[in-house]
């Protein structure tokens, strides 16, 4: 009915929002009961995109496997032969990555999800950088169980750590690079407190998210961050479905895939140094690769059990990444010694490797594959480090 209606939009009008009810019915009072060509067309246009969004909805149900009221072999296989991307307009932006671009942030047609369902508390309105820094700060967030903070600057983590409580978790991530958490993203997986905000204190964020805000903790960021927005949303990985896409776009086209959410199985790694890791070593190794998999490629990774030491990120090559992870560890006083390196990719040759041997670190975790990974094990070995060998890429451009 509706799409007969809007087929005949030349002598019917169709409204399908009520938010038109107030706007028709005014042009109707003032036309003397008959509206303009213009906004019947309008009106149309607007069926049509609505109808658009029920089909598709439709279809992509029809696509999950085990949907009801169809068998399971009735799944589409593989990707949809054509992707219909339809989203409705939440906030148009100051500008885009730049103040000469302009740009707007569109939520899921099907319904608000993570960012686009945040409630904010308090600051001004978001900008597109904010929008991808947020959403690279929130996909490294849900990584961890246990109380974390996370610190993004320009969408690669530069402050990561677990603490026993919330604030411990916030000192130590802030610790991690306190220079560059100036002006960065901020988010935390536990209820934000008054001893979080005190170890924010002084610090220009741009953006402080959280599962939820202590009553006089919120009262203090709005008392003394005036500039700062602050975001209630889920943090824990439960919230979101298992299984998510990424859009990107292209020149010429668009770009379709599932959102890397793999995580490490235990059962999978493989040991191929001569000496095995401790206990300890793997709890950091896990942690870092966590943090490895969230940092733009090349990425390496010094870490402990439960906070970043150094990170190297988007690098032309593996072994720039590596010198300046432990260069600004050594800049920022912190302890590379004893600590582990996670690589998000294979050593495509041992240079890499011997840059965070000799800096301190003494176990390391990448995927393997490289023609020279036997090269890689004997330099591991030479350096008396423990190598594991998870064989998950996590390129991430």
């Amino acid at each position: 009915m509706i799409r007969g209606a809007a087929k005949n939009h030349a002598h019917v009008a169709v409204i399908t929002d009520p938010g038109q009810y107030g706007p028709v019915l005014e042009e109707l009072r003032r036309g003397d009961g008959a509206l303009s060509d213009a906004t019947r067309f309008r009106l149309a246009f607007e069926a049509f995109r609505r109808t658009a969004q029920y089909d598709a909805a439709i279809a992509a149900y029809l696509r999950e496997p085990g949907a009801t009221g169809r068998p399971a072999a009735a799944a589409a296989p593989g990707f949809p032969e054509r992707l219909p991307v339809d989203g409705v307009l939440a906030q148009t932006l100051r500008y885009g990555e730049n103040p000469h671009q302009s740009a707007a942030f569109y939520r899921p047609s099907a319904g608000a999800l993570g960012l686009s369902a945040a409630t904010q508390l308090h600051g001004p309105e978001l900008s597109y950088n904010n929008l991808l820094d947020w959403s690279a700060a929130l996909g490294l967030l849900l990584e961890f169980d246990d109380p974390a903070a996370v610190v993004i600057k320009h969408t690669n983590p530069c402050g990561v750590a677990l603490g026993q409580s919330v604030g411990e978790a916030a000192r130590r991530a802030k610790a991690c690079d306190p220079v560059s958490i100036y002006g960065g993203i901020v988010g935390m997986n536990r209820t934000v407190d008054l001893e979080v905000v005190k170890e924010l204190s002084g610090i220009l964020i741009e953006i402080l998210f959280a599962p939820g805000f202590e009553p006089d903790a919120l009262e203090e960021i709005r008392r003394t961050k005036k500039k700062c927005r602050v975001f209630q949303l889920p943090c824990a990985r439960a919230a979101y479905p298992a299984r998510i896409q990424e859009v990107r776009s292209v020149w010429g086209g668009v770009l379709l895939q599932e959102a890397d959410l793999t995580d490490l199985d235990p059962a999978a790694l493989k040991i191929v140094s001569r000496r095995p890791p401790t206990e300890a070593e793997l709890r950091a190794l896990r942690f870092g690769w966590r943090v490895a998999k969230h940092a733009r490629s090349n990425a390496i990774v010094l870490a402990t059990a439960d906070q970043v030491v150094g990170v190297g990120a988007g690098q032309m090559n593996r072994v720039d990444s590596a010198r300046i992870a432990v260069m600004r560890a050594r800049e920022l006083g912190l302890e590379i010694r004893g600590s582990v390196c996670a690589s998000d990719a294979f050593f495509p040759f041992r240079d890499g490797l011997d840059v965070v041997a000799k800096a301190g670190a003494t176990a390391v975790i990448h995927p393997g594959g490289s023609v020279r990974d036997a090269e890689v094990v004997a330099a591991a070995d030479e350096h008396g480090m423990a190598m594991v060998v998870c064989g998950i890429r996590h390129f991430k451009h």
